[in-house]
């Protein structure tokens, strides 16, 4: 979501009612503060992208907009709708099956499924041919990924991780998935269901890529913005989502999401109250004060920021790792390891962790770990965050990270050739002068 932009001097104010819009849904309201003032002005900006380049949507809360400017604005928002609707594409795709191997064609320009007679419109375009019915099945492997980091970051699960998170719903009894932007688990689920007889899970993916729609009907797939709760469907596509979470037959509901790593987390954090609270409208009596159970799949150093919104949220040490991210790479070590954790609601003992890739079960946590997270006894917890085994300082009275030493100047522990506050030449540990840090009398 169009995070802070600049030091500080941008905050999320939230949803308003009666944003105006754009073609990303309504937008979200934030407030320019300048220092030493209380609060500045508020303005809307697009909730989906920081980026002024992908959309350039702004206005400022209290200004008057022309009827002009309302009408080209409209207008804009029109053009900028997808060139068919859902109902559409599920038509075109029921046509597409149809066609023999030969004539079934992808438009890599357009990202979208060609029928003979759009050919000829396509002809300058580069195609994929020959469009088995696997392909169709996994259309995320051959839809191009969207990588702008700030609006889609679509990164796409490994199969390790998928299949991982898969066999983890299945063992812990859920049979519905709400995959809120998890193409790659969706289609897993989807692919199982059709191929196995006795695959009783089902899945419903709500996502901001409306290329999906050319895939999945419309009850396994809603055009959603998880960063406003906007369903671009309208109140069908809700009513799809509502009926999804009705729990019947004893059928548990999951939700679980993985998104954007440069989104605001407070924004996030507001649309899925919200798909909690619709879970909890539909429940049945005796489900009392009890969350909507979640998978939050982000980086680990969010942790206080996911914890601030979600108290009863704990986060676990699987690797979470991905496909086309040169990073986010799983067996690498220290620095290069995925930093990408779940977050769940869910009793964390319950979450078993593979054992061949080196997680081991604490006692005392009640909680499997990684390796190298070793249960510290002054924390009394398994204290480290990105595998490496962490260490703990006195005077910081926690576990810090392996490579940071405890600066004197600064009263805390941080990287070595950290900028201090109060530089000088002396001993990093110490501040003293004459001796480097390796040397350090108060080291021994």
């Amino acid at each position: 979501a169009a995070g802070e932009r600049g030091p500080g001097g941008i905050a999320l104010v939230g949803p308003a009612s009666g944003a105006p819009s754009c073609p990303h849904g309504p937008a979200l309201l934030f407030v320019k503060t300048s220092q030493g003032k209380e609060e500045g002005r508020r303005f809307y900006a697009c909730s989906a992208c920081r980026d002024r380049k992908d959309c350039n949507f702004f206005q400022w809360e209290d200004e008057k907009v022309s009827e002009t400017r309302l009408a080209a604005r409209e207008e804009y928002n029109r053009n900028h709708r997808p060139t068919f609707t859902h109902r559409q594409n599920v038509e075109r795709y029921k046509n597409f099956v149809l066609l023999p191997l030969s004539k079934r064609r992808f438009c890599q320009e357009c990202q979208q499924l060609l029928l003979p007679a759009e050919w000829e419109k396509h002809s300058n375009h580069q195609f994929l041919c020959d469009i088995s019915t696997a392909q169709l099945k996994s259309p995320s492997q051959f839809l191009y990924p969207l990588e702008n980091k700030k609006t889609n970051a679509q990164y796409l699960f490994a199969d390790r991780s998928c299949q991982f998170l898969l066999n983890l719903l299945i063992d812990l009894g859920f049979r519905r998935v709400l995959s809120v932007g998890t193409p790659r688990l969706h289609e897993m689920i989807q692919s199982k269901a059709s191929q196995e007889e006795d695959f009783r899970v089902r899945s419903l993916l709500l996502d901001i890529d409306f290329r999906y729609s050319q895939f999945y009907t419309e009850d396994e797939f809603c055009h959603y913005n998880m960063f406003n709760h906007y369903f671009f469907g309208g109140e069908a596509a809700r009513e799809t989502c509502r009926k999804f979470l009705y729990e019947e037959n004893g059928e548990r509901v999951i939700m679980v999401t993985d998104p954007p790593f440069g989104g605001l987390v407070e924004a996030l954090a507001s649309s899925f109250k919200k798909l909690m609270a619709m879970w909890t409208e539909t429940g049945k009596e005796g489900q009392g004060n009890k969350e909507m159970p979640m998978f939050w799949i982000f980086p680990y150093f969010f942790e206080s920021r996911i914890l601030d919104f979600f108290p009863s949220f704990r986060m676990m040490d699987y690797q979470v790792d991905y496909d086309n991210h040169a990073l986010y790479k799983h067996g690498k070590t220290g620095r290069r390891q995925s930093p990408v954790r779940i977050f769940t609601n869910l009793t964390p003992s319950m979450i078993v962790l593979p054992v061949e890739e080196g997680y081991r079960f604490c006692t005392l946590c009640q909680r499997y770990v990684s390796s190298g997270n070793q249960h510290c006894e002054i924390c009394n917890s398994c204290t480290s965050k990105d595998g490496r085994q962490w260490k703990h300082c006195v005077l910081c009275k926690k576990c810090v990270k392996p490579s940071w030493f405890h600066c004197n100047n600064c009263d805390c522990c941080a990287l070595p050739n950290h900028s201090c506050e109060k530089t000088d030449s002396g001993c990093f540990v110490c501040g003293k002068a004459g001796h480097k840090r390796g040397a350090c009398p108060s080291l021994s």
